[in-house]
């Protein structure tokens, strides 16, 4: 099984500010809680639609294979290098014709092994996401984190929890990549 690992979301001051807004919160004393919120939304966000929002760096360990292989997060803007890794754990150079890599118009990366040498996985490193700021992702998807993140704010001392508002799924639904 592939192991990826990826920076957080780093979500804009201008995330904070649309939610502060949202809930006409003036004051400072809870950006840090709001903030929380907002990486929790923004989380739920991609594990919702399948796709990281903000492009940001990723490591992938794969196992060595001559077929295809996809890579898990998505959509991948590029693919910036593949190491070998050996039965041991060391790292090792692979030769640039040692390996190939693909990219397809829907954002999924691929990669395949060629030549492995005494490689028995790789460590592909990419960058994938929808926007590179926060200001540039689509109107829905930020809607719906500003939603999910105000919505859990206010309800964070509530009893009887509804769960959050249906309107959140709608916004991201047409966003959801459902892999078979």
């Amino acid at each position: 099984m592939a192991m990826i690992t990826s920076e957080p979301v780093a979500l804009a001051p201008l995330a904070l500010a649309e939610v502060k807004a949202h809930l006409h919160i003036t004051r400072d004393a809870d950006d840090a809680v709001l903030t929380g919120h907002l990486r929790s939304a923004a989380s739920l966000c991609e594990q919702f639609i399948g796709q990281s929002l903000l492009q940001r760096p990723h490591r992938e360990t794969l196992a060595v294979a001559r077929d295809w292989q996809p890579l898990a997060a998505r959509p991948v803007v590029a693919i910036t290098g593949v190491t070998g890794i050996t039965a041991d754990g060391s790292s090792l150079s692979l030769a640039s014709d040692a390996y190939a890599i693909s990219l397809d118009a829907e954002g999924t990366g691929r990669v395949r092994v060629l030549r492995p040498g005494s490689a028995s996985r790789i460590e592909v490193r990419y960058s994938a996401g929808i926007a590179a700021h926060w200001g540039d992702l689509p109107e829905p998807l930020r809607q719906g984190i500003i939603r999910l993140a105000a919505y859990v704010h206010l309800a964070r001392d509530g009893d009887g929890d509804a769960g959050p508002p249906a309107s959140v799924s709608a916004l991201w639904r047409p966003w959801r990549v459902v892999r078979l």
